[in-house]
């Protein structure tokens, strides 16, 4: 059954070829789209229950043409990308549905479905990719998609957001391309599993772990830009407002999230390994007395975490439109689900509930952040507008819309049932079980700005008298899909039982270094 993890990434790149190949027949176009994002979610279920995290939570290693590890290229099923697969798959489906409504006839028939589709080929590779080289490739593929994506309207302002987007990025891709040729000449590898197993035994291959450290530090800053962590947060609010609303529910709510699933796998994974015996600073040593990489990280994390979460949260509260308010919002949250990965890279003995609660929180954002785009998409479409002082009174407008966006904010804020309540409570046991008493305080700050914007944008946008633009609009695109990823974030919330268990099992798949390396290692698996 290894062939099944495979199964997502080929569904997706089949997906992308057929809706290249019938361009010209835009009903048929559409029906080849929806059947792929289907596909894809069927695929992703498959290998879940192959991968079983709520079980016996396997790790499955797919090697390409027969070539063991680490000569060959290696595909890793486990339970951590299984549950990034998950979320990709619920969130993609969803975006794409709305966007056959929301995306005009000649955009959808020109490029959009096949670049959705080639973007979320990347994605998945990037889940599943078992080598650090490529993991670039894979990043190369998502972001050459998203590109165009972002720039889809062609208007000046979007212009300007995809050309910011694309420098910074393709600046992020050459440090990445750099540190990734420097580590394969320190160590001699790029396999992770093979990475792993020489860098915690350093002497027996010859490797210098220094300027490992200083190469994992370059990489970090990649990643730390895909996902849009202060102070690389610069491409987050253009980007989100000038492309299309389900493609900022995808940048926001999967886009990001590999960025953060690179740093749990590598760092968390691969660079633990990592004994600086040769280096002495404050705070690098842990509990053990070892000089750990990990703990390097830790300090880095959380001064990011905390720029991120004031940042972005400041950023909200003082928008003027629905749109720049959810972008400067996902930087906010990003630093949330950094912040219990910077205490567990400092505190090992919290470290499994630290990677937890960080998907936990990925999982809650995912999904109400990209309830919260979509929204804002079937209100534009109507409006005309998604200004705060053009809108008002939504909620008689259109009560049902109108209560999913409270649906995404609550969960966002974090009310109980909903699954951001669940995330937010892992987060201060994770900040109060290990006595870190800053970053209690920044999640009680980061908290209370989230309820301010969030209560500014519900107030100005929905609450009130109808402003001129809402009477004459009836915002009914896509509301069957909001309503239906809305009842998904209660169902997630009300049954969090198996997601937390799915979590869990995730987060000790990351940590679990020696049985990563026994199960992707030579004669792991074989094609």
């Amino acid at each position: 059954m290894n062939q099944l993890v495979v199964a997502p990434l080929v569904v997706a790149l089949v997906a992308a070829i057929g809706t290249l190949l019938v361009r010209s027949f835009p009903r048929l176009q559409r029906g080849v789209s929806l059947l792929g994002g289907v596909g894809y979610a069927v695929a992703v279920a498959l290998l879940w229950g192959e991968v079983d995290p709520l079980g016996a939570a396997e790790t499955i290693p797919y090697q390409l043409s027969g070539w063991p590890a680490p000569y060959g290229i290696s595909i890793v099923a486990d339970p951590l990308s299984a549950f990034m697969l998950a979320l990709s798959a619920t969130v993609s489906l969803a975006a794409l549905a709305f966007s056959v409504q929301y995306v005009d006839a000649f955009g959808q028939r020109l490029s959009y479905h096949p670049l959705y589709h080639f973007m979320m080929v990347g994605v998945t590779g990037s889940f599943l990719t078992g080598d650090v080289f490529n993991l670039f490739v894979w990043f190369e593929v998502m972001l050459m998609s998203s590109y165009v994506l972002v720039v889809f309207y062609s208007g000046p302002e979007h212009t300007r957001a995809a050309l910011q987007y694309v420098v910074l990025n393709l600046v992020g891709s050459a440090v990445m391309l750099l540190a990734i040729g420097g580590l394969y000449s320190t160590v001699g590898t790029l396999n992770m599993a093979d990475l792993a197993r020489r860098l915690a035994a350093p002497a027996q291959y010859g490797v210098d772990t220094l300027p490992v450290l200083g190469l994992s530090a370059l990489l970090f800053s990649v990643f730390a830009l895909k996902a849009g962590l202060v102070p690389f947060q610069f491409w987050v609010p253009a980007a989100y407002r000038a492309a299309p609303a389900p493609v900022s529910a995808m940048l926001a709510g999967v886009v990001k999230k590999v960025g953060v699933y690179a740093i749990i796998r590598l760092y968390f994974t691969v660079f633990s390994a990592l004994s600086l015996q040769g280096l002495s600073l404050p705070g690098l040593a842990d509990p053990a007395g070892v000089p750990s990489a990990l703990a390097f990280f830790g300090p880095v994390l959380f001064v990011m975490a905390a720029a991120s979460i004031l940042v972005g949260g400041l950023g909200a509260v003082s928008r003027a439109d629905v749109d720049g308010l959810l972008a400067y919002s996902s930087i906010g949250q990003i630093g949330f689900i950094v912040l219990p990965l910077a205490i567990g890279a400092t505190v090992p003995d919290v470290r499994v509930l630290a990677v937890t609660a960080a998907l936990v929180y990925a999982l809650n954002h995912a999904l109400a952040k990209g309830l919260l785009f979509l929204v804002s998409g079937s209100v534009y479409s109507a409006a005309g507008t998604i200004q705060f002082d053009e809108l008002g009174g939504l909620t008689r407008e259109n009560p049902v819309l109108s209560g999913t966006f409270f649906v995404g904010a609550l969960s966002l804020i974090g009310i109980p049932p909903l699954s951001g309540f669940f995330g937010k409570m892992l987060v201060f046991d994770v900040a109060g079980q290990s006595r870190a008493t800053a970053a209690v305080a920044l999640a009680l700050v980061g908290a209370m700005l989230t309820i301010a914007y969030l209560s500014l944008a519900w107030n100005r946008g929905f609450w009130g008298s109808k402003s001129l633009a809402v009477r004459h609009g009836n915002p009914a695109t896509g509301v069957a899909v909001v309503v239906a990823l809305a009842a998904v974030v209660v169902v997630v919330g009300v049954g969090f039982d198996p997601v937390f268990r799915a979590a869990e099992a995730a987060a000790n798949a990351a940590i679990d270094r020696q049985g990563y390396v026994q199960a992707v290692g030579p004669g792991g698996g074989h094609a």
